[in-house]
């Protein structure tokens, strides 16, 4: 039994910088590539979602954030980790775009390309937008207090299924569930 975890790039697998545009900005989060690889280890499809608004706002261009998404592969392969696919959004968030998360159209996207359903995915990231496109979705969802994730929770207005210290906690809760066969647990 395998599943997909789309997960937030920028305060979930990485440092949160603003407007990351330049690769040697780049730095993994402590036991991010651990719970990566815990995953991918037991089958799960690693997918990540991210919004990139300083494209849709003329600060960079998508090659730039391509240029950051290959620091971070390069990263993860030195951990011996592999994400399967990113998808991005690179709209101004006034565009009313559909692939802006909270919208569910990233994830809409990274499940038909990884034959799953929303409903039965995981959705890890540290900011409320990530939570409420999973919610939405019916996916289960993990707030993680890094990046904003200790500012997010504390706002109170967020209602994730699981609160974990980093990836590797919401990781070891995934495949614990799916160790039991316990039923994924969406927000409420």
């Amino acid at each position: 039994m395998s599943g997909l975890v789309v997960l937030d790039r920028d305060g979930t697998l990485i440092e949160e910088r603003p407007y990351l545009a330049d690769p040697a900005g780049v730095i993994l989060l402590p036991n991010a590539a651990e719970g990566l690889r815990a995953l991918s280890e037991r089958g799960f499809r690693l997918a990540v979602a991210t919004n990139q608004s300083g494209v849709g706002r003329g600060y960079f261009g998508l090659e730039a954030v391509e240029r950051v998404n290959r620091r971070l592969c390069e990263l993860l392969a030195r951990e011996n980790v592999t994400l399967d696919e990113f998808y991005i959004c690179p709209h101004h968030p006034d565009e009313g775009c559909g692939c802006r998360k909270p919208g569910t159209g990233l994830l809409e996207r990274a499940s038909l390309a990884a034959d799953a359903s929303p409903a039965e995915s995981f959705v890890v990231g540290d900011k409320e937008c990530d939570i409420e496109m999973g919610r939405r979705a019916g996916a289960t969802t993990f707030l993680v207090r890094s990046g904003w994730g200790r500012h997010t929770e504390q706002q109170g207005q967020v209602r994730p299924s699981y609160v974990a210290a980093d990836l590797l906690e919401a990781a070891r809760v995934i495949l614990a569930q799916q160790e039991v066969g316990q039923p994924r647990v969406p927000a409420p």
